[in-house]
């Protein structure tokens, strides 16, 4: 168990430290449990979730498309159509950034919507630093709505074996889309008291984003609808536990074959598979690895015995430490490594104590998430907006992003803290 102990560790150390190369340590650190033992060969098919893979893959490949028909720039200018100033349109585009990163990668929304917001930016000679951080941040909020909105939420999601339709009514209950978009109101109220001295009108030109392709928007929403209808499909239909992924995939495939056949060239399927991110994918794989030998070595159980005690048996206590912790942790650490450990840790914690995990899970995805706008290297999309930024030449302080970045968090947090806990906990 040491050993396990200190190899994770100092993979955490060293990721921290050599940013770049995050997925290179973490497949690394992988290999080394399996060469030692700690992972057993017979437990590594096991340890990797092929569900998030195979999600993660497709729907970053449908995004590529979905980018690159200009869909979303169309969208935005028909939001800008019907705003009447600076601080309605830095609003409104960050909550249009938070309905597509509901589905959409969070790092991607951010990409699409950024070009817009500069834009108009510029043509009211008005800064754009807090207007992308809005975006940033509220694509951050969102990506906990759905299934598919972040990675973290994919990965609850395969741990509890939720739908699509899970996140919207659980167990007989409101979801954790309701938990997010009560957040994302009072956070929308936030933003517009940040902007309030935002009052330059928006010229009216008419001109409209035209859109090169429509089939990339039918494909993206073809897999929403596809992922309901699976979360709606009987047990007896017995589908595989990658079900989820393969829909993703498949899509893709469909995606990448028409682009090829319209395009009448092998050149058109390379701009979407270059979109799939192999060294999130690669990150994701060490990790589940790394996580497999930490139970086998009983880490994981050791751990949850540990925040056992310092819950002191008390679930409230313990749901409360398991938030704040979580969003404390994820303004400086990746989410998505911290995420990975926690899930195991919750399951061992919550059967020790004896009470249902669902608000300790709620609660964990709640405050790793939202936990990452409290800082500029919380987020990948908070660092992807604020490069954005620096490569259009404009300086991004830490109190430019601590000004906005931290309001926002605890106006949605708060209510989901609460709010999962009254429904699931109390």
């Amino acid at each position: 168990m040491l050993g396990a102990i200190i190899l994770f560790a100092a993979t955490y150390v060293l990721m921290l430290t050599f940013s770049k190369y995050r997925p290179y340590i973490a497949l690394a650190s992988g290999l080394i449990f399996i060469a030692t033992g700690m992972l057993p060969l017979g437990d590594i098919i096991k340890s990797l979730d092929f569900n998030v893979l195979l999600m993660i893959a497709g729907t970053m490949g449908l995004v590529q498309l979905f980018i690159d028909s200009r869909m979303p720039a169309r969208l935005a200018d028909i939001i800008m159509t019907k705003v009447p100033n600076v601080q309605w349109a830095a609003v409104c585009l960050a909550l249009f950034a938070g309905i597509i990163s509901a589905f959409v990668d969070n790092v991607a929304t951010v990409l699409m919507v950024a070009p817009v917001a500069l834009a108009v930016c510029r043509k009211l000679n008005t800064n754009p630093v807090p207007v992308i951080i809005g975006i940033a941040v509220s694509s951050n909020l969102q990506g906990a709505a759905t299934l598919v909105g972040d990675t973290t939420a994919i990965m609850l999601g395969s741990e509890l074996g939720m739908s699509f339709a899970d996140f919207f009514w659980y167990n007989g209950k409101p979801g954790m889309f309701f938990m997010v978009e009560l957040g994302a109101v009072i956070s929308a109220a936030i933003l517009y008291i940040i902007f309030r001295k935002e009052k330059a009108p928006i010229p009216k030109t008419g001109e409209m984003t035209p859109v090169t392709d429509y089939v990339p928007t039918v494909l993206l929403v073809g897999a929403i609808g596809l992922l309901v209808c699976a979360s709606f499909a009987p047990k007896s239909w017995s589908l595989p536990e990658e079900i989820n992924g393969i829909i993703c995939c498949a899509l893709l495939v469909i995606g990448l074959v028409y682009s090829m056949v319209k395009e009448k060239s092998w050149k058109a399927v390379i701009s979407p598979l270059k979109a799939i991110d192999l060294e999130t994918l690669g990150l994701l794989v060490g990790l589940f690895l790394m996580i497999g030998g930490m139970k086998a070595e009983g880490v994981i159980d050791a751990l949850g015995k540990l925040l056992a005690k310092l819950g002191a048996g008390n679930p409230f206590v313990m749901y409360t430490i398991i938030v704040w912790a979580s969003v404390a942790i994820s303004a400086f650490i990746d989410n998505i490594p911290y995420v990975a450990t926690m899930l195991p840790v919750i399951a061992v914690l919550a059967a020790d104590m004896g009470i249902d995990p669902t608000a300790l899970y709620f609660g964990l995805l709640s405050g790793a998430t939202l936990g990452g706008n409290c800082t500029p290297i919380g987020a990948s999309a908070n660092i992807a907006g604020i490069g954005i930024l620096c490569k259009e030449g404009y300086e991004v302080k830490n109190s430019d992003f601590f000004k906005i970045g931290i309001p926002f968090t605890l106006a949605a947090i708060i209510p989901a803290y609460i709010l999962i806990w009254v429904l699931f906990g109390a």
